[in-house]
């Protein structure tokens, strides 16, 4: 049986201000990931963004309680159902923010199991930049997701900046970031919009071999 459902691809922002610098990287993210796909494959894509500072007090409540609100749930849902995630966060004191992690203390910790995510960050100063690696990929990898190698981290300097000759622009690590997820969720092979249903006589690629591409020799 053929079905053509979409990809999903969510992209969650923890910024505070609006309009945020946090925000704006997950929304390049996000169109950079949806371009590859829509160049590489001919299924739908489907792009939301999360920004939890509308869902701050739903998150506290949750907390406290121990019970979601119908938005909360619904965007916990969306999360967990993406094909493939986008994880924002500014730096506060030099991890992500509360707000981030109070929302990723929400899901379940098997809910994210397998699925491919790009973490990436903002912040005042390139000095921070290793929040990609000491704080945000352990929390990934405490809820099984496969974080993908490319990290994106912007400084305020980097808006508007293309680089040199020794050094990527932001442009760039945006576009390398959105193309190794839409590798990761479409297995790194061209995906037709009709998808069949998994017989028994079919092999199932284990997503560790489907991510094999992406991992350098």
């Amino acid at each position: 049986m053929f079905t053509t459902e979409p990809l999903r691809i969510v992209a969650v922002a923890a910024g505070l201000s609006s309009p945020s610098s946090t925000r704006l990287l997950a929304d390049r993210l996000a169109a950079a990931t949806r371009e590859r796909l829509e160049t590489e494959q001919d299924r739908p894509v489907e792009v939301r963004v999360i920004e939890l500072r509308d869902l701050a007090v739903d998150i506290a409540g949750n907390l406290v309680s121990g019970f979601p609100s119908a938005e909360l749930e619904e965007a916990i849902g969306a999360v967990t159902g993406a094909d493939g995630l986008i994880a924002v966060t500014p730096v506060f004191t030099a991890s992500y923010s509360g707000l981030f992690k109070s929302f990723f203390d929400l899901v379940e910790n098997t809910a994210l199991t397998g699925k491919p995510v790009v973490v990436a960050a903002t912040g005042g100063t390139a000095r921070h930049s290793l929040v990609l690696e000491h704080a945000m990929r352990p929390l990934f990898a405490y809820l099984r997701a496969v974080t993908l190698p490319t990290s994106v981290y912007a400084a305020s300097e980097d808006w508007g900046s293309s680089g040199d000759e020794y050094t990527e622009g932001l442009p760039a690590r945006i576009r390398r970031a959105g193309g190794e997820l839409a590798q990761a969720v479409t297995g790194g092979r061209a995906v037709s919009g009709a998808t069949r249903t998994v017989g028994l006589d079919d092999e199932v690629v284990p997503f560790e071999r489907q991510l094999a591409a992406l991992r350098p020799a």
